[in-house]
Protein backbone atom coordinates (compact mmCIF):
# COMPACT_ATOMS: atom_id res chain seq x y z
CA UNK A 1 0.00 0.00 0.00
CA UNK A 2 1.04 3.34 -1.05
CA UNK A 3 0.21 6.82 0.11
CA UNK A 4 -1.46 9.14 -2.73
CA UNK A 5 -2.69 12.48 -3.04
CA UNK A 6 -4.57 13.58 -6.36
CA UNK A 7 -5.12 17.38 -7.53
CA UNK A 8 -8.19 17.76 -9.50
CA UNK A 9 -11.35 15.80 -8.68
CA UNK A 10 -12.85 15.62 -12.28
CA UNK A 11 -13.65 12.69 -14.69
CA UNK A 12 -9.39 11.35 -14.84
CA UNK A 13 -9.24 12.69 -11.12
CA UNK A 14 -12.12 11.50 -9.52
CA UNK A 15 -11.60 7.64 -11.48
CA UNK A 16 -7.97 7.48 -10.82
CA UNK A 17 -8.87 8.05 -7.40
CA UNK A 18 -11.30 5.75 -6.81
CA UNK A 19 -9.70 2.99 -8.56
CA UNK A 20 -6.34 3.40 -6.50
CA UNK A 21 -8.35 3.17 -3.36
CA UNK A 22 -10.11 -0.11 -4.47
CA UNK A 23 -6.41 -1.90 -5.52
CA UNK A 24 -5.87 -1.08 -1.95
CA UNK A 25 -3.94 2.46 -1.72
CA UNK A 26 -4.48 4.91 1.15
CA UNK A 27 -5.75 8.33 -1.52
CA UNK A 28 -6.62 12.18 -0.52
CA UNK A 29 -8.15 13.73 -3.07
CA UNK A 30 -8.03 17.44 -3.45
CA UNK A 31 -9.91 19.99 -4.99
CA UNK A 32 -10.39 23.93 -5.06
CA UNK A 33 -13.74 23.19 -5.00
CA UNK A 34 -15.25 22.29 -1.97
CA UNK A 35 -18.40 20.73 -3.13
CA UNK A 36 -16.70 17.99 -5.35
CA UNK A 37 -14.49 17.74 -1.62
CA UNK A 38 -17.49 17.50 0.20
CA UNK A 39 -19.27 15.16 -2.23
CA UNK A 40 -15.89 12.32 -1.98
CA UNK A 41 -15.13 12.46 1.26
CA UNK A 42 -18.67 11.95 2.11
CA UNK A 43 -18.62 8.44 -0.01
CA UNK A 44 -20.27 10.23 -2.78
CA UNK A 45 -19.22 10.39 -5.94
CA UNK A 46 -18.14 13.75 -7.68
CA UNK A 47 -19.06 12.67 -11.20
CA UNK A 48 -21.48 10.84 -13.40
CA UNK A 49 -19.42 7.71 -14.63
CA UNK A 50 -20.67 4.18 -14.88
CA UNK A 51 -19.22 2.33 -11.94
CA UNK A 52 -18.03 5.12 -9.79
CA UNK A 53 -20.69 4.83 -7.59
CA UNK A 54 -19.60 1.90 -6.01
CA UNK A 55 -16.09 2.39 -5.88
CA UNK A 56 -15.93 5.64 -4.34
CA UNK A 57 -18.71 4.70 -1.77
CA UNK A 58 -16.60 1.51 -1.10
CA UNK A 59 -13.06 3.80 -1.02
CA UNK A 60 -15.18 5.55 2.06
CA UNK A 61 -16.08 2.18 4.24
CA UNK A 62 -12.58 1.31 4.10
CA UNK A 63 -11.41 4.51 4.89
CA UNK A 64 -8.90 4.32 1.96
CA UNK A 65 -11.00 7.16 -0.08
CA UNK A 66 -10.94 10.44 1.60
CA UNK A 67 -10.84 14.18 -0.14
CA UNK A 68 -9.85 17.88 1.23
CA UNK A 69 -8.95 21.03 -0.02
CA UNK A 70 -5.79 21.74 2.01
CA UNK A 71 -2.61 21.32 0.20
CA UNK A 72 -0.62 20.92 2.97
CA UNK A 73 -2.38 18.49 4.74
CA UNK A 74 -2.69 16.11 1.34
CA UNK A 75 1.50 16.31 0.71
CA UNK A 76 2.29 15.97 4.23
CA UNK A 77 0.24 13.16 4.42
CA UNK A 78 1.37 11.32 0.87
CA UNK A 79 3.70 10.15 -0.64
CA UNK A 80 3.05 10.06 -4.55
CA UNK A 81 0.92 13.22 -5.87
CA UNK A 82 -0.83 12.82 -9.35
CA UNK A 83 -1.83 16.52 -10.96
CA UNK A 84 -5.02 15.47 -13.22
CA UNK A 85 -6.48 19.09 -13.45
CA UNK A 86 -7.97 19.80 -16.60
CA UNK A 87 -5.95 21.39 -19.42
CA UNK A 88 -8.45 23.20 -21.60
CA UNK A 89 -8.03 25.15 -25.10
CA UNK A 90 -7.77 28.82 -25.35
CA UNK A 91 -9.65 30.77 -27.90
CA UNK A 92 -7.30 30.46 -30.82
CA UNK A 93 -6.56 26.72 -29.77
CA UNK A 94 -3.33 27.11 -27.72
CA UNK A 95 -3.46 24.88 -24.48
CA UNK A 96 -4.06 26.40 -21.47
CA UNK A 97 -1.99 25.15 -18.91
CA UNK A 98 -2.53 27.63 -16.17
CA UNK A 99 -4.53 25.49 -13.90
CA UNK A 100 -1.07 22.98 -14.33
CA UNK A 101 0.87 25.49 -13.16
CA UNK A 102 -1.52 26.85 -10.12
CA UNK A 103 -1.51 23.14 -8.97
CA UNK A 104 2.49 23.10 -9.49
CA UNK A 105 3.05 25.90 -7.29
CA UNK A 106 0.58 24.81 -4.77
CA UNK A 107 2.12 21.60 -4.36
CA UNK A 108 5.92 22.92 -4.76
CA UNK A 109 4.78 25.78 -1.55
CA UNK A 110 4.21 22.65 0.19
CA UNK A 111 7.20 20.56 -0.13
CA UNK A 112 9.20 23.15 1.01
CA UNK A 113 8.56 21.81 4.43
CA UNK A 114 8.75 18.43 3.99
CA UNK A 115 12.18 16.12 4.08
CA UNK A 116 11.05 13.03 2.72
CA UNK A 117 11.46 12.15 -1.27
CA UNK A 118 8.27 13.07 -2.97
CA UNK A 119 7.01 11.96 -6.19
CA UNK A 120 4.84 14.22 -8.71
CA UNK A 121 3.16 12.47 -11.21
CA UNK A 122 1.49 14.29 -14.68
CA UNK A 123 -1.65 12.60 -15.65
CA UNK A 124 -3.57 15.89 -17.03
CA UNK A 125 -2.46 15.99 -20.98
CA UNK A 126 0.17 18.56 -21.60
CA UNK A 127 2.38 19.16 -24.49
CA UNK A 128 5.64 17.53 -24.94
CA UNK A 129 8.11 19.97 -22.95
CA UNK A 130 5.66 20.80 -20.24
CA UNK A 131 6.82 18.82 -17.06
CA UNK A 132 10.20 20.14 -18.11
CA UNK A 133 9.82 23.38 -18.75
CA UNK A 134 7.21 24.07 -16.60
CA UNK A 135 6.30 21.50 -14.05
CA UNK A 136 9.79 20.69 -12.91
CA UNK A 137 10.40 24.55 -12.86
CA UNK A 138 7.77 25.95 -10.73
CA UNK A 139 7.91 23.01 -8.24
CA UNK A 140 11.67 24.02 -8.00
CA UNK A 141 10.53 27.83 -7.69
CA UNK A 142 8.20 27.55 -5.10
CA UNK A 143 9.85 24.53 -2.99
CA UNK A 144 13.31 25.73 -3.31
CA UNK A 145 14.19 22.26 -3.75
CA UNK A 146 15.66 20.22 -6.65
CA UNK A 147 14.59 18.10 -9.20
CA UNK A 148 16.10 14.44 -8.85
CA UNK A 149 17.39 14.81 -5.57
CA UNK A 150 14.60 16.12 -3.24
CA UNK A 151 11.46 15.03 -5.91
CA UNK A 152 10.65 13.58 -9.13
CA UNK A 153 8.67 14.46 -12.05
CA UNK A 154 6.93 11.40 -13.80
CA UNK A 155 4.46 11.79 -16.93
CA UNK A 156 1.39 9.01 -16.51
CA UNK A 157 -0.97 10.02 -19.55
CA UNK A 158 -4.50 8.43 -18.93
CA UNK A 159 -6.05 6.39 -21.55
CA UNK A 160 -9.44 6.39 -20.02
CA UNK A 161 -13.38 7.01 -21.99
CA UNK A 162 -15.71 8.58 -20.63
CA UNK A 163 -18.46 6.32 -19.64
CA UNK A 164 -16.51 3.66 -20.05
CA UNK A 165 -13.50 4.73 -17.88
CA UNK A 166 -13.28 2.38 -14.43
CA UNK A 167 -13.22 -0.47 -17.07
CA UNK A 168 -10.24 1.42 -19.18
CA UNK A 169 -8.75 2.12 -15.86
CA UNK A 170 -8.79 -1.96 -15.32
CA UNK A 171 -7.52 -2.83 -18.84
CA UNK A 172 -5.80 -0.30 -20.16
CA UNK A 173 -4.14 -0.63 -23.72
CA UNK A 174 -0.99 -0.57 -22.01
CA UNK A 175 0.19 1.65 -19.26
CA UNK A 176 2.94 4.71 -19.93
CA UNK A 177 5.04 6.06 -17.72
CA UNK A 178 7.81 8.78 -18.25
CA UNK A 179 10.89 9.82 -15.85
CA UNK A 180 14.16 11.11 -16.25
CA UNK A 181 15.37 8.38 -13.32
CA UNK A 182 14.57 4.39 -13.90
CA UNK A 183 13.78 4.43 -10.21
CA UNK A 184 10.99 6.75 -10.21
CA UNK A 185 9.18 5.14 -12.93
CA UNK A 186 9.41 1.60 -10.89
CA UNK A 187 7.79 3.62 -8.06
CA UNK A 188 5.10 4.67 -10.39
CA UNK A 189 4.86 1.04 -11.70
CA UNK A 190 3.91 -0.55 -8.55
CA UNK A 191 1.27 1.02 -8.04
CA UNK A 192 -0.31 -0.70 -10.98
CA UNK A 193 0.38 -4.26 -9.91
CA UNK A 194 -2.59 -6.12 -11.42
CA UNK A 195 -3.23 -4.00 -13.73
CA UNK A 196 -3.62 -5.36 -17.13
CA UNK A 197 -1.66 -4.36 -20.41
CA UNK A 198 1.47 -3.54 -21.62
CA UNK A 199 3.52 -1.67 -19.51
CA UNK A 200 6.06 0.93 -21.28
CA UNK A 201 8.89 3.08 -19.36
CA UNK A 202 10.26 5.88 -21.46
CA UNK A 203 11.22 9.44 -21.32
CA UNK A 204 9.15 12.50 -20.08
CA UNK A 205 8.59 14.10 -23.88
CA UNK A 206 7.30 10.62 -25.39
CA UNK A 207 5.39 9.90 -22.36
CA UNK A 208 3.90 13.68 -23.39
CA UNK A 209 3.61 12.84 -26.81
CA UNK A 210 1.93 9.19 -26.74
CA UNK A 211 -1.24 10.74 -25.33
CA UNK A 212 -1.57 12.99 -28.15
CA UNK A 213 -0.35 10.61 -31.01
CA UNK A 214 -2.94 8.73 -30.02
CA UNK A 215 -6.19 11.12 -29.58
CA UNK A 216 -5.13 12.23 -32.75
CA UNK A 217 -5.52 8.84 -34.49
CA UNK A 218 -8.44 8.08 -32.96
CA UNK A 219 -9.93 11.39 -34.48
CA UNK A 220 -8.36 10.64 -37.76
CA UNK A 221 -10.06 6.93 -37.61
CA UNK A 222 -13.54 8.66 -36.78
CA UNK A 223 -13.14 11.38 -40.02
CA UNK A 224 -11.64 8.67 -42.13
CA UNK A 225 -14.63 6.21 -41.56
CA UNK A 226 -17.01 9.04 -42.07
CA UNK A 227 -15.61 10.53 -45.52
CA UNK A 228 -15.92 6.77 -46.66
CA UNK A 229 -19.60 6.46 -45.39
CA UNK A 230 -20.08 9.50 -46.83
CA UNK A 231 -19.11 8.25 -50.70
CA UNK A 232 -20.39 5.05 -49.79
CA UNK A 233 -24.03 6.42 -49.11
CA UNK A 234 -24.32 8.94 -52.39
CA UNK A 235 -22.78 5.57 -54.74
CA UNK A 236 -25.37 3.26 -53.14
CA UNK A 237 -22.59 1.16 -51.23
CA UNK A 238 -23.26 -0.54 -47.75
CA UNK A 239 -20.64 1.35 -46.04
CA UNK A 240 -21.06 -1.08 -43.04
CA UNK A 241 -20.16 -4.47 -44.83
CA UNK A 242 -17.68 -2.20 -46.90
CA UNK A 243 -15.52 -1.64 -43.82
CA UNK A 244 -16.25 -4.77 -42.08
CA UNK A 245 -14.02 -6.37 -44.40
CA UNK A 246 -11.27 -3.12 -44.82
CA UNK A 247 -11.17 -3.50 -40.79
CA UNK A 248 -11.09 -7.71 -40.93
CA UNK A 249 -7.46 -7.26 -42.33
CA UNK A 250 -5.19 -7.14 -39.33
CA UNK A 251 -1.89 -7.53 -41.77
CA UNK A 252 -2.32 -3.90 -42.87
CA UNK A 253 -5.03 -2.19 -42.32
CA UNK A 254 -5.25 -2.55 -38.17
CA UNK A 255 -2.60 -3.08 -37.25
CA UNK A 256 1.32 -1.34 -37.25
CA UNK A 257 1.76 -1.50 -40.99
CA UNK A 258 2.32 2.04 -42.60
CA UNK A 259 3.20 3.69 -38.66
CA UNK A 260 6.47 3.88 -38.99
CA UNK A 261 7.62 7.35 -39.72
CA UNK A 262 9.52 7.43 -42.51
CA UNK A 263 9.49 9.50 -46.04
CA UNK A 264 6.62 10.05 -48.56
CA UNK A 265 4.44 6.99 -50.46
CA UNK A 266 4.52 6.51 -54.13
CA UNK A 267 4.11 3.62 -56.31
CA UNK A 268 1.22 2.64 -59.06
CA UNK A 269 -1.88 2.28 -56.42
CA UNK A 270 -1.60 4.64 -53.28
CA UNK A 271 -1.16 7.71 -55.53
CA UNK A 272 -3.07 6.74 -58.47
CA UNK A 273 -6.34 5.45 -56.28
CA UNK A 274 -6.40 8.30 -53.61
CA UNK A 275 -6.77 10.69 -56.89
CA UNK A 276 -9.62 8.52 -58.18
CA UNK A 277 -11.28 8.46 -55.30
CA UNK A 278 -10.96 12.35 -54.47
CA UNK A 279 -11.98 12.80 -58.07
CA UNK A 280 -15.15 11.02 -58.10
CA UNK A 281 -16.24 12.90 -54.76
CA UNK A 282 -16.04 15.65 -56.81
CA UNK A 283 -18.13 14.59 -59.21
CA UNK A 284 -20.54 13.77 -56.64
CA UNK A 285 -20.09 17.22 -55.03
CA UNK A 286 -19.05 15.51 -51.90
CA UNK A 287 -16.48 17.97 -49.87
CA UNK A 288 -14.12 15.19 -48.26
CA UNK A 289 -10.88 17.12 -46.69
CA UNK A 290 -9.29 14.78 -45.46
CA UNK A 291 -9.08 12.02 -48.00
CA UNK A 292 -8.23 15.10 -50.13
CA UNK A 293 -5.59 16.45 -48.04
CA UNK A 294 -3.47 13.49 -48.14
CA UNK A 295 -1.66 13.67 -51.11
CA UNK A 296 -0.77 17.21 -50.46
CA UNK A 297 0.16 15.84 -47.41
CA UNK A 298 2.85 13.66 -49.18
CA UNK A 299 4.44 16.10 -51.48
CA UNK A 300 5.21 18.29 -48.12
CA UNK A 301 7.39 15.61 -47.23
CA UNK A 302 8.92 15.54 -50.61
CA UNK A 303 9.51 19.54 -50.38
CA UNK A 304 10.71 18.98 -47.12
CA UNK A 305 13.63 16.55 -47.99
CA UNK A 306 14.29 19.28 -51.07
CA UNK A 307 14.81 21.61 -48.50
CA UNK A 308 16.88 19.79 -46.38
CA UNK A 309 19.00 19.06 -49.12
CA UNK A 310 18.95 22.96 -50.30
CA UNK A 311 19.52 24.50 -46.93
CA UNK A 312 23.10 22.53 -46.76
CA UNK A 313 24.31 25.12 -49.27
CA UNK A 314 26.32 21.98 -51.31
CA UNK A 315 25.52 20.81 -54.85
CA UNK A 316 26.89 18.10 -55.41
CA UNK A 317 24.20 15.10 -53.98
CA UNK A 318 24.52 11.50 -54.41
CA UNK A 319 21.03 9.61 -53.99
CA UNK A 320 20.90 5.88 -52.75
CA UNK A 321 17.17 4.87 -53.99
CA UNK A 322 15.45 5.74 -56.66
CA UNK A 323 12.55 3.14 -57.09
CA UNK A 324 9.33 4.23 -54.99
CA UNK A 325 10.31 1.61 -52.07
CA UNK A 326 13.18 -0.70 -50.83
CA UNK A 327 13.08 -4.32 -52.70
CA UNK A 328 11.46 -3.12 -56.04
CA UNK A 329 12.36 -1.64 -59.47
CA UNK A 330 9.09 0.46 -60.01
CA UNK A 331 9.78 3.76 -60.63
CA UNK A 332 5.96 4.90 -60.66
CA UNK A 333 5.04 7.99 -58.33
CA UNK A 334 8.63 7.58 -56.69
CA UNK A 335 8.79 10.23 -54.13
CA UNK A 336 12.67 10.02 -54.92
CA UNK A 337 12.66 10.99 -58.45
CA UNK A 338 10.55 13.85 -57.05
CA UNK A 339 12.75 14.93 -55.48
CA UNK A 340 15.76 14.15 -58.11
CA UNK A 341 13.91 16.41 -60.76
CA UNK A 342 13.08 19.09 -57.96
CA UNK A 343 17.08 19.46 -57.08
CA UNK A 344 18.33 19.22 -60.75
CA UNK A 345 15.91 22.24 -61.17
CA UNK A 346 17.56 23.55 -57.85
CA UNK A 347 21.28 23.22 -59.90
CA UNK A 348 22.10 20.55 -58.20
CA UNK A 349 24.45 18.17 -59.48
CA UNK A 350 23.00 14.29 -58.68
CA UNK A 351 24.22 10.90 -58.61
CA UNK A 352 22.09 8.17 -58.43
CA UNK A 353 22.23 4.72 -57.10
CA UNK A 354 19.78 1.57 -56.73
CA UNK A 355 20.71 -1.97 -56.33
CA UNK A 356 17.43 -2.74 -58.07
CA UNK A 357 17.43 -0.18 -60.82
CA UNK A 358 20.21 -0.42 -63.59
CA UNK A 359 19.47 0.22 -67.24
CA UNK A 360 21.24 -2.93 -68.33
CA UNK A 361 18.47 -4.79 -66.31
CA UNK A 362 15.32 -2.96 -66.58
CA UNK A 363 12.76 -4.32 -69.01
CA UNK A 364 8.91 -3.47 -69.91
CA UNK A 365 7.19 -0.39 -68.18
CA UNK A 366 9.96 0.61 -66.45
CA UNK A 367 12.69 0.97 -69.05
CA UNK A 368 9.80 2.61 -70.96
CA UNK A 369 9.08 5.26 -67.86
CA UNK A 370 12.88 6.04 -67.52
CA UNK A 371 13.57 6.37 -71.51
CA UNK A 372 10.10 8.07 -72.06
CA UNK A 373 9.29 9.75 -68.81
CA UNK A 374 12.76 10.54 -67.07
CA UNK A 375 15.51 10.10 -69.45
CA UNK A 376 17.86 12.60 -67.42
CA UNK A 377 17.41 11.14 -64.72
CA UNK A 378 18.16 7.55 -65.86
CA UNK A 379 21.29 8.94 -67.61
CA UNK A 380 22.81 9.79 -63.57
CA UNK A 381 22.17 6.15 -62.64
CA UNK A 382 25.66 4.47 -61.42
CA UNK A 383 26.72 0.81 -61.07
CA UNK A 384 28.61 1.70 -58.15
CA UNK A 385 27.48 3.19 -54.50
CA UNK A 386 31.24 3.67 -53.54
CA UNK A 387 31.88 5.35 -56.51
CA UNK A 388 28.63 7.60 -55.83
CA UNK A 389 28.99 8.49 -51.98
CA UNK A 390 32.64 9.49 -52.73
CA UNK A 391 31.43 12.06 -55.36
CA UNK A 392 29.14 13.92 -53.60
CA UNK A 393 28.76 16.15 -50.49
CA UNK A 394 25.68 15.35 -49.46
CA UNK A 395 24.32 11.41 -49.56
CA UNK A 396 20.98 10.90 -49.52
CA UNK A 397 19.76 7.79 -48.33
CA UNK A 398 16.32 6.72 -50.25
CA UNK A 399 16.55 2.67 -49.76
CA UNK A 400 17.08 0.50 -47.20
CA UNK A 401 19.19 -1.98 -49.21
CA UNK A 402 22.68 -1.26 -47.60
CA UNK A 403 23.66 -1.71 -43.93
CA UNK A 404 24.40 1.30 -41.86
CA UNK A 405 27.58 0.52 -41.22
CA UNK A 406 28.49 0.24 -45.04
CA UNK A 407 27.73 3.59 -45.63
CA UNK A 408 29.21 5.21 -42.63
CA UNK A 409 32.40 3.45 -43.81
CA UNK A 410 32.54 5.40 -46.69
CA UNK A 411 32.01 8.69 -45.29
CA UNK A 412 34.22 11.28 -45.35
CA UNK A 413 32.92 14.52 -44.03
CA UNK A 414 29.58 14.41 -46.10
CA UNK A 415 26.10 15.47 -45.01
CA UNK A 416 23.96 12.36 -44.45
CA UNK A 417 20.39 12.93 -45.13
CA UNK A 418 18.59 9.68 -43.89
CA UNK A 419 15.14 9.69 -45.63
CA UNK A 420 14.49 5.58 -45.18
CA UNK A 421 14.83 5.62 -41.63
CA UNK A 422 17.60 3.04 -41.65
CA UNK A 423 18.43 3.42 -38.00
CA UNK A 424 16.62 5.02 -35.70
CA UNK A 425 19.44 5.91 -32.83
CA UNK A 426 21.99 6.77 -35.61
CA UNK A 427 23.40 10.06 -35.90
CA UNK A 428 21.82 11.08 -39.13
CA UNK A 429 18.50 9.23 -38.71
CA UNK A 430 16.37 11.48 -39.67
CA UNK A 431 15.54 14.11 -42.39
CA UNK A 432 17.99 17.23 -41.93
CA UNK A 433 20.73 15.28 -39.45
CA UNK A 434 24.08 15.76 -40.64
CA UNK A 435 27.14 13.39 -39.54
Amino acid sequence: MRFLSVFGLGYVGSVTAACMARIGHNVIGVDVNPIKVAALDGGRTPIVEAKIDELVAEGHRSRRLRATTDVAEAIANSEITFISVATPNQRNGKLDVSNIERVSLSIGNALRDKRPFHIVVVRSTVLPGTCENLVIPALERASGKKAGKDFAVCMNPEFMREGTAVADFDNPPFTVVGANDPAHAAAVRELYAGVSGAFFETSLPVAEMVKYVCNAFHALKIAFSNEVGTICRDLGIDTYATMKIVTSDTKLNISSAYLTPGFAFGGSCLPKDLRALTYRAKELDLDLPLLASILPSNNSHIERAVHSVLQTGKRKIGVLGLSFKTGTDDLRESPSVQVIKRLLGEGCRVEIWDPEVTLGRLIGSNKQFIEEVIPHVGALLCDDMDEVIRNCEVVLIATKSVPVATIESLLSGQTIIDLSRLDPVSAFASVGAGA
